[in-house]
């Protein structure tokens, strides 16, 4: 990753999908920002401070104020990269176009820029992912991808479908650092990003690894975490709903991490999750 002169620039700085779609790096996420009011005011906010990109999902329930904040940005349309997802139950009944199709009616738009498989869902995987294929066809989404998924549930889909993820959106940070799998997405040409990528906050960013390398840059726990993720190849969607947040998380363009600070916070990881488990999960 390269260093801009600006948060603005960095923010503009995007991946190549395997497709052939850019996307930017770094995202502003929105869950658990319930109502579509402070969803709007949010999204907005993340557009003032330059980002390019939103993530939401149909399990979000904000899918409505995400349309509404891009279209009272300013900032036209096909400049944002808009991300959302297929929840479970969708996968369940095989309802995928009628949910892309609910989806877009509450975004207000008529194609979304990457559509996710949530969850892996046991014995749905592969009737769901030809379902995106098809919408893929039909140009309806710009990429499709996938969310939540090992390598177990990628080798599954591959070994049945003709269309490569183009994400992999899963949870990742410096205590879960999933190097079998992020290795195995780059040699697909699978581009990992992190949700979840500050642990949501807590103990993480109290680790005196951490803080260390922060001081040595005049930087927060949290901006040494992102710049991280960016050096690893991974694109990431930290969340926050205060505009002030969403600026210092957009703060970590000017600096790069060395070789020595990469490897102490590889020394991190304890597999340690903050949410469920890919492989055991009820929902």
């Amino acid at each position: 990753m390269d260093t801009f002169s600006s948060p603005a620039e960095g923010l503009a700085a995007t991946t190549t999908l395997n497709n052939g779609v850019k996307m930017p790096w770094m995202g502003a996420g929105v869950w658990q920002i319930n109502s579509d009011d402070e969803t709007s005011r949010v999204v907005q906010a993340a557009i003032a401070a330059g980002y390019r990109r939103i993530d939401t999902a149909s399990l979000y329930g904000n899918e409505r104020g995400v349309g509404e904040g891009i279209r009272q940005s300013g900032v036209a349309r096909d400049q944002i990269f808009v991300t959302t997802k297929v929840w479970n139950d969708d996968m369940r009944t095989g309802r995928i176009e009628e949910a892309l199709e609910k989806s877009l009616q509450k975004l207000g738009f008529d194609y979304v820029d990457l559509y996710l498989l949530h969850w892996p869902v046991s014995g749905k995987i592969i009737p769901a992912w030809q379902a995106l294929e098809r919408l893929y066809r039909e140009g309806r989404v710009r990429a499709i991808g996938v969310s939540n998924f090992m390598i177990p549930h990628l080798e599954d889909l591959l070994s049945s479908t003709r269309v490569v993820p183009a994400v992999n959106q899963i949870e990742f940070h410096p205590y879960l650092q999933s190097r079998a799998l992020l290795n195995y997405c780059r040699g697909k040409n699978i581009q990992l990003e992190a949700w979840s990528p500050l642990m949501q906050g807590g103990p993480l960013l109290q680790n005196p690894v951490l803080e260390d390398i922060a001081r040595a840059h005049g930087k927060t726990p949290a901006q040494i975490i992102l710049r991280w993720d960016l050096q690893m190849g991974v694109a990431t969607i930290p969340k926050s709903a205060r505009a002030e947040r969403l600026a210092a998380n957009a703060n970590v363009f000017d600096f790069t991490l060395s070789e020595a600070e990469m490897r102490a916070i590889a020394g991190l990881d304890r597999g340690q999750r903050a949410g469920p488990d890919p492989f055991n999960f009820n929902f």
